[in-house]
């Protein structure tokens, strides 16, 4: 069981990025995933969660910016983040079910 980010990187405050999250040894259908981020000198904070139910949750800080979508088939979870600001920049983890966490990604977002 295994879960493996990437998409991290520089950016430019306004530009767009996209993060992706894949399982391995496991099936997405049937639990809940999310998107966490941690800045430096701060607590993780969840960004974005898709629940088993499929409802879904956004901080404030990037609701209307940021979009999470979980393709069950590809067993792949998605960040997308738009109109980016240099507050936005953490690493971000991806996280499935109670326990499961990937590895982390950095993004930066500077002028």
């Amino acid at each position: 069981v295994q879960l493996q980010a990437s998409g991290g990187g520089s950016a430019q405050p306004g530009d767009s990025l996209t993060l992706s999250c894949v399982g391995t040894g496991m099936t997405f259908s049937n639990l809940p995933v999310a998107w966490y981020r941690q800045a430096p000198g701060k607590e993780r904070e969840l960004v974005a969660r898709v629940g088993a139910g499929y409802g879904v949750n956004y901080a404030d800080s990037v609701r209307g910016r940021f979009t999470i979508f979980k393709d069950n088939a590809k067993t792949t979870v998605y960040l997308t983040m738009n109109r980016l600001k240099p507050e936005d920049t953490a690493v971000y983890y991806c996280h499935v079910g109670d326990h499961i966490w990937g590895q982390g990604t950095q993004v930066t977002v500077s002028s």
